[in-house]
C-alpha cells in the first residue's frame, strides 16, 4: 500500500528433476496474478513493470524469418508444449493472463522482454544462465548447443530498461530488451579472439531452427542504447574471475581489444 510503482522480476527456477505443472507452470501464472491482486487493492499505484522474456516472441514456427520479429509476435503455447519448452510456456502464460487481468481492472501495465542475460553476478551462487555460460568458458558445449541462435543483454541494460518504462509518461504495452541476436558459432569466435587463453569450444553442431532477428525499435525509439555483447561478456568474465569460478590463464587478465 502507498507504493506507486510495482516491479514483478521473479519466475520459477526449473530444477533437474520437475513436474512442469506444478513447479514452472502454475508458480509463474499463480505468482503473477498474486502480486497483480495486491496491486489492484492500491489506490496510490501509477504502473507496474512486469519481467516477461523474449521466449515469449520466439517459440513459434510460423514466421517469415526476412521480417524481425517485433512486440506483436506470441509464442506457441501449443509448439511450447509439444517441444517441453516449459520456461517459455510459463513465461507466456503468465504474460497473458497479466494482461488480461490488468486490463479488467484498469491497472496500467508495461512488460519488459530480456533476451539471455548476461554480465555480472551478485549472489554468491550462479543461476542457470550463469552456470551455462561458465560452462560454455571451460569448454563445455552440451548446455549451449541447445540454445543455439540467440539474442544477448547486459544485466544493466535489463535494469535500466526496467527502470526507463516506468518512468517515461509515453512507455505502454510490450518491449522487447536485446543487444544483438548471433549464432553459438559467432559467439564463441568472438570469445576465442578475445580470451585466446580460455578454452572456448571451437564450433557447435548445426541445429535445424528457424532464423531470426529481433526488431528492437520501440524501446529505442524510447532513447535507449544497447551495450555490445563484448562488454556483456567482459564484464560477465571479470565477475567470474572475482567469485574464483574461472582463471585467465595469461598475462592479458583484460580481454585483447
Amino acid at each position: 500500500m502507498g507504493c506507486q510503482g510495482v516491479f514483478h522480476t521473479a519466475s520459477p527456477v526449473i530444477k533437474p528433476s520437475f513436474d512442469p505443472k506444478t513447479e514452472i507452470l502454475e508458480p509463474a501464472v499463480k505468482g503473477t496474478l498474486n502480486v497483480l491482486g495486491s496491486c489492484k487493492k492500491n489506490p496510490s499505484l501509477r504502473r507496474v513493470v512486469l519481467t516477461s522474456s523474449s521466449s515469449t516472441v520466439r517459440a513459434r514456427d510460423d514466421f517469415d524469418y526476412k521480417i524481425p520479429l517485433d512486440e506483436s509476435s506470441w509464442s506457441s503455447l501449443e509448439l511450447c508444449e509439444t517441444l517441453q519448452v516449459w520456461y517459455a510456456l510459463a513465461k507466456t502464460q503468465a504474460e497473458k493472463a497479466a494482461w488480461e487481468f490488468c486490463n479488467e481492472n484498469k491497472i496500467d501495465l508495461v512488460t519488459v522482454l530480456p533476451a539471455f542475460v548476461i554480465g555480472p553476478s551478485l549472489p554468491p551462487g550462479l543461476c542457470s544462465t550463469a552456470s551455462d555460460v561458465l560452462a560454455l568458458l571451460k569448454g563445455e558445449t552440451e548446455q549451449f548447443q541447445w540454445h543455439g541462435r540467440m539474442g544477448y543483454v547486459h544485466i544493466d541494460d535489463v535494469a535500466l530498461c526496467h527502470i526507463l518504462v516506468y518512468e517515461h509518461e509515453g512507455a505502454s504495452g510490450r518491449y522487447l530488451c536485446s543487444s544483438t541476436v548471433i549464432d553459438n558459432d559467432e559467439l564463441v569466435s568472438i570469445l576465442s579472439a578475445r580470451y585466446p587463453s580460455l578454452p572456448v569450444p571451437k564450433g557447435f553442431a548445426k541445429l535445424d531452427r528457424p532464423y531470426y532477428e529481433f526488431n528492437t525499435s520501440k524501446i529505442r525509439s524510447l532513447g535507449f542504447k544497447f551495450r555490445p555483447i563484448e562488454e556483456m561478456f567482459d564484464d560477465c568474465i571479470e565477475s567470474l574471475v572475482e567469485k574464483g569460478l574461472l582463471s585467465l590463464h595469461s598475462a592479458h587478465q583484460r580481454p585483447l581489444s
